[in-house]
């Protein structure tokens, strides 16, 4: 996710996993706020979270609201969580300034109309840091600051000191060809969702194609689908890209995955207040593994099977996730993305995603302080302990460095 941004300052993550005080009754401990699209599944899943822990419904202000006031206040005591102002038609046209929730462009807007919302919210105990966001929602900015921790990521012409501006395809081969990378994904700096990606590979002919779930209309705009396609001409991929390059773009060297039955496989694993709690495979028959691409479910236990007889050790590939987390210091909770390069032995950051904890049904991995607690009630619980960001805690012992590193390499989410 821009440039030549060091991670974002602040204290160090706090660690989950402390023992924490009695639920409290109803109306007794703190009181929750959440920044979200009211009736969403991931607001009420929060919502449900709370109650669970014997606390008062959270409060919910509606982001429509945040941005047509300029922002919000809160109480002192408030512990306002942000959740995804996704999926909310009327609030996507605001923010990305296009009418058709379905069409790919207007990223850079979204950026920059979300950081400012964000910027009017007034008081609470925040769960969200704004310095975090404009980096966590730039995958150049992002990239750069995971490199700069020395997190394994792929390498990237257009992160970190002397960064590549991007203004179109003729760009984009121009790197291909000066940086030796044959096959790289181009996604938009501020997509989510696979939205706008492109894998990208180019024959020792010079042939081109891409994959990516971009639909090419007649008249020159994009479109999400949810069905893969491929595009077998260079005039077709010189036109997406074309198209998606006012938003601003991201290259990345893409190395092919592991794989499990015959399908890549890479994870999605959520670290709440420094610790790894949640991970969840996916799989897919295309570079994209999105679950809303056609991606599926994987089986967590078979990876670690493989990563231990690749002679790994399955804390070592936690730890990763959260070193990359540790970028993020006043953010509660995030989702990193992870690649297993063939072989299970090297594991690449792909991405962190700010409101990565979407994985419904999904309790916390053993020895992770979540067990039996969906994503969001370990965040629930991990406020309960005082685990808020820039709160006083105990730390916990983290996981030794990972010893089995990607370097430079890797295939994308």
């Amino acid at each position: 996710m821009t440039g030549t941004s060091a991670p974002a300052a602040g204290v160090s993550a706090p660690a989950a996993g402390v023992p924490g005080p009695a639920v409290p009754g109803p109306g007794t401990g703190p009181r929750f706020a959440v920044v979200g699209n009211p009736g969403n599944r991931r607001v009420a899943l929060f919502a449900d979270a709370v109650r669970a822990a014997g606390l008062a419904a959270p409060r919910v202000v509606p982001w429509e609201r945040v941005l047509r006031d300029g922002g919000a206040g809160f109480a002192p005591d408030e512990v306002v969580r942000l959740d995804s102002p996704g999926e909310n038609p009327e609030v996507d046209r605001i923010l990305r300034g296009v009418h058709d929730p379905t069409r790919v462009e207007g990223s850079a807007g979204w950026y920059t109309r979300f950081l400012t919302a964000v910027r009017g919210l007034r008081g609470g105990v925040r769960l969200d840091d704004i310095g975090d966001l404009a980096v966590l929602f730039d995958k150049r900015r992002c990239h750069a600051a995971l490199a700069a921790a020395d997190v394994p990521v792929p390498r990237s012409p257009t992160s970190g000191p002397g960064a590549a501006e991007v203004t179109g395809w003729d760009d984009v081969r121009a790197l291909m060809r000066e940086h030796r990378m044959p096959r790289l994904f181009v996604k938009p700096a501020h997509g989510s969702s696979a939205s706008g990606v492109l894998a990208v590979e180019a024959s020792g002919s010079g042939r081109v194609r891409a994959t990516t779930s971009v639909e090419l209309a007649p008249d020159g705009r994009l479109f999400n689908s949810l069905s893969v396609r491929r595009y077998e001409t260079e005039r077709d991929i010189a036109a997406v890209v074309d198209a998606l390059a006012p938003d601003s773009l991201h290259l990345e060297r893409w190395l092919p995955k592991a794989s499990q039955h015959g399908r890549v496989a890479d994870l999605r694993v959520v670290v709440v207040a420094g610790r790894a709690t949640h991970a969840v495979v996916r799989t897919s028959t295309s570079p994209l593994t999105n679950l809303h691409l056609g991606g599926s479910r994987g089986d967590l236990g078979a990876v670690r099977d493989a990563v231990e007889s690749a002679g790994g050790r399955w804390a070592d590939v936690l730890a990763v996730c959260e070193r990359a987390a540790a970028c993020f210091p006043r953010t509660l909770c995030v989702g990193v993305d992870l690649l297993p390069a063939v072989g299970w032995r090297r594991f690449a950051v792909g991405e962190v995603n700010a409101f990565g904890d979407l994985l419904p049904r999904l309790t916390g991995l053993p020895g992770s302080g979540a067990e039996g607690l969906d994503t969001y009630a370990a965040q629930v619980a991990a406020v309960l302990r005082g685990t808020t960001p820039g709160a006083p805690h105990q730390r916990r012992k983290p996981h030794r460095k990972a010893q089995h590193r990607t370097g430079t390499t890797h295939a994308s989410a």
